[in-house]
């Protein structure tokens, strides 16, 4: 059992009054405080009496708040609103039933209550008067036993400002303070201030530990029970807690009544203030070791509630439901008198009835989601939006659902750039980050598998999952992937093939021109500056040379920066080849083709179908493989023969137009892309090295993956890259 002894002194005492303090608290000492709270705990015999304690303590509070406003000097405890929120918890506390709690306890209570004014004023031992109350309370639980005491000399100290605050106006209470002596002490008003202060000091302490008790006896049985660790460690500190505030009642009982009937020389003395201040010190340590272990009740007990959340939203996932409200409420926090969606369209908060029955896609992000993915997810919304309207029955939602770290504190500059964020977005999201529970955080992170890239869940209007993540589909055929439905991928892959239209898609709008025109298309990039002004240089001549229609695109590098921009200016400076019109759309290149990848992948884990029997996604691992190194590269392909392709590294496709000469005979009866393909294999050189840096995914990452030139296995590395400059 811990010792609560550190006394602080406030005003040095005379040594007679000394000597009388030493004597009275060495009862209290570390050797003594063991028999002290024996003492105590036998007297302590419940017999199941249960009282509702809390709204006893409302009235307690207003009588403590209300008592000294009106002395001259003594500055109030509570201001006008806190004391009208006292006035209603009080309102509230007598509709609760208090009346009939009280009339129950009124007899206790004034026994109480006369036990204090007896012993106080007559001098007596404050120990013997505090263990005389506990025995009166034996029948009740720790915190009735306080409360009731509390309440007890909550009525004298009451009735005693009342007296005070009245007598210069009411004739009854002048009468009453003229026989208690009370005008002449309140007349030296500025002696009793530090007395004053003392006593209040002392209250407030008293009723912090009184509410740490009751906390304590109403923490959920269902969620820690007594023989918990953390709740046994702090139960075994409640008696001493107890013992310590009915101790202070009793002193504080003592200075009230000290004031009734005594002469300047008790209003002068200082020992008494000294002995409010040691106690309101000892109960201040009382106070912050009770909070201690009220945190680490709290904190397991939210731990508790926290998986059984959880776990209740696992079996939620996996019932079936006549629709999806049941499922968005435990998502998005729907209580009763919460509007949790905000309507990105209408500017306005909006409750969930707008989802009822309609396919929900949850955008899941956090708050650094980047702006090029907003802004190309908002032209594939509003594309699909239009052809969904244009089906029956398949409407469907966007909701942003944004994941914030809680450890991290939620200053206005966050909050600042959430409410961009959502300004910006024309589909539903979540009114505040707050609002989603740790245990829905938990699923997102553990069972959807989201760690920082966002995701895109799609519920189907009965709440059930039925892609974990569309948005690699949403990328790959924007407005196509409708229903975003993992059988609708699966179709959808069955329908490709690798042709430079899915390679593409709708990027820029000049190369279905070229297609149509059976021009031949090169996409190359990478940084390197001087390899891409020789390069183009030499394809062109090439191309000439053969009497071929050739267009270059140049689509730069993932994570595309200042290298890309300059790089783009250059080439239109100098006429080299077309570029993209905004790295936007170079970032969304290389983002299709990694979706490509994750969604190959995904739906090859779940056949059980290995990598090295997928031509498609070979070749999309070699573009990884291409933007994964630090040179230049190139693609070719279109002509009489668009589905065929040649590729390589940007020295090996240099190489192979510098030796033109040695293979242009093969082109009448090949073709040019199939003759430059079989010139680069010829001198493939057979050692080389290969780095396919993948994208980081949730739980996806192979751990075999087989070089799509030569088809041994590649060694796996991890790197961490934020950009490329």
């Amino acid at each position: 059992m811990a010792h609560y002894n550190a006394v602080v002194p406030v005003a040095a005492p005379r040594h007679n009054e000394l000597q009388a303090l030493k004597s009275d608290r060495r009862m209290f000492g570390s050797s003594d405080d063991t028999t002290m709270m024996r003492q105590i705990v036998s007297t302590h015999a419940p017999d199941g009496r249960v009282v509702s304690v809390r709204p006893m303590v409302h009235i307690i509070d207003n009588i403590f708040a209300r008592a000294t406003p009106a002395m001259p000097g003594v500055v109030a405890a509570h201001d006008a609103h806190a004391l009208a929120q006292l006035d209603l918890s009080e309102d509230k506390a007598l509709h609760a039933g208090l009346g009939d709690m009280i009339e129950l306890l009124a007899h206790t209570i004034s026994k109480i209550s006369c036990e204090i004014s007896c012993k106080c004023s007559g001098g007596g031992d404050a120990h013997h008067t505090t263990v005389a109350i506990f025995n009166i309370l034996s029948s009740y639980t720790w915190d009735a036993k306080v409360v009731i005491a509390l309440a007890a000399f909550a009525v004298n100290y009451g009735e005693f400002w009342l007296v005070a605050q009245l007598y210069p106006t009411n004739p009854l209470a002048k009468s009453i303070a003229v026989l208690k002596q009370l005008p002449e002490t309140l007349e030296r008003v500025d002696m009793l201030k530090p007395k004053f202060e003392a006593l209040t000091n002392l209250i407030t302490a008293m009723m912090e530990v009184t509410k740490s008790i009751i906390e304590f006896q109403e923490l959920p049985s269902q969620y820690i029970s007594q023989d918990t660790p953390e709740m046994a460690a702090a139960t075994a500190h409640i008696p001493t807690a107890a013992y310590w505030t009915i101790r202070s009642i009793v002193a504080c009982a003592s200075q009230i009544m000290g004031l009734t009937g005594m002469g300047h020389e008790y209003i002068a003395s200082t020992t008494e203030a000294w002995e409010l201040s040691s106690l309101a010190h000892k109960l201040s340590s009382i106070h912050s070791h009770l909070r201690k272990q009220l945190d680490l009740c709290y904190r397991l007990i939210d731990e508790k509630i926290h998986i059984e959340a959880f776990q209740t939203l696992v079996r939620l996932f996996e019932t079936q439901h006549i629709d999806n409200m049941k499922i968005l409420k435990a998502l998005f926090y729907a209580k009763d008198d919460q509007l949790p969606l905000y309507d990105g369209t209408r500017k306005t908060r909006v409750g969930l009835e707008v989802l009822r029955r309609k396919n929900v896609l949850i955008l899941i992000s956090d708050l650094d989601i980047l702006s090029e993915e907003l802004f190309i997810l908002e032209q594939i919304y509003n594309e699909s939006r239009q052809h969904a309207t244009k089906t029956a029955d398949s409407h469907f939602e966007v909701v942003w659902l944004p994941v914030v770290d809680r450890m991290t504190m939620w200053d206005d500059q966050k909050q600042k750039h959430f409410e961009m964020l959502q300004a910006s977005m024309p589909w539903f999201s979540v009114s505040h980050p707050s609002m989603v529970d740790l245990a829905v955080i938990r699923y997102i992170k553990e069972i959807w598998k989201f760690s920082k890239k966002p995701i895109l869940v799609v519920l189907d209007p009965h709440g059930k999952v039925v892609n974990p993540n569309a948005l690699h589909m949403v990328w790959i055929w924007q407005s196509a992937a409708y229903p975003f439905t993992s059988a609708r991928e699966e179709m959808l892959w069955k329908e490709e093939s690798w042709r430079i239209e899915l390679l593409v898609d709708n990027i820029d709008p000049m190369i279905f021109n070229w297609i149509g025109e059976g021009k031949y298309i090169c996409l190359f990039g990478g940084e390197d500056t001087e390899w891409i002004r020789k390069f183009c240089l030499t394809a062109q001549a090439v191309a000439r040379q053969a009497g071929i229609g050739l267009e270059m695109l140049y689509v730069g590098k993932s994570n595309p920066r200042e290298k890309v921009r300059r790089n783009n200016q250059i080439i239109e400076r100098e006429k080299l080849a077309h570029v993209l019109p905004s790295l936007t759309l170079i970032w969304f290149f290389w983002v299709r083709i990694e979706s490509m990848w994750h969604s190959k992948s995904k739906l090859q884990h779940q056949n059980g179908h290995t990598p090295e029997n997928d031509p498609i996604l070979q070749e999309i691992m070699t573009m990884l493989s291409f933007d994964g190194s630090d040179q230049g590269w190139a693609v070719i392909c279109g002509g009489a023969a668009p589905h065929e392709m040649a590729k390589g590294k940007g020295q090996t496709m240099w190489n192979s137009f510098e030796r033109f000469d040695a293979w242009k005979e093969r082109v009448p009866p090949l073709g040019f892309v199939k003759a430059l393909d079989e010139d680069i294999h010829e001198h493939q050189t057979p050692h080389h090295c290969n780095r396919l840096i993948l994208p980081g995914a949730n739980g996806t990452i192979p751990e075999r993956v087989v070089c799509a030139e030569c088809g041994r296995s590649m060694e796996k590395y991890i790197m961490y890259r934020c950009c490329t400059d």
